[in-house]
């Protein structure tokens, strides 16, 4: 059964049911100071990687702007044409955005 981040974020679940629920891999790594983190699909799992080097606070909000793109369905996109990075960002953010706003 596939949670909906706004589950998560309301409190309905947990962090680690979500991710076990998903598929999802969550994976602290030595990134490059401006690459605060991304997504990929491999062998049927999600992994999430974020930059160790950067404050809690901007881990947090990187893992929910990545799982946002994978509720997105933004990773299901076939080439590289389709993958307009920059709009694609734009959306992950505003989805967020949306969500927290909505919380009860």
């Amino acid at each position: 059964m596939l949670y909906v981040l706004f589950s998560l974020l309301n409190g309905e679940i947990s962090q680690d049911e979500y991710l076990k629920a998903n598929n999802t891999v969550i994976l602290k790594k030595e990134l490059p100071r401006r690459i605060y983190g991304f997504i990929f699909f491999y062998k049927d799992y999600y992994y999430i990687v974020i930059n160790k080097f950067i404050s809690y606070y901007k881990q947090k909000k990187t893992i929910l702007h990545e799982l946002a793109h994978m509720e997105l369905r933004h990773l299901d996109k076939k080439t590289l044409l389709e993958f307009k990075i920059e709009g694609l960002e734009d959306e992950a953010d505003e989805y967020v955005k949306h969500l927290l706003e909505n919380l009860n």
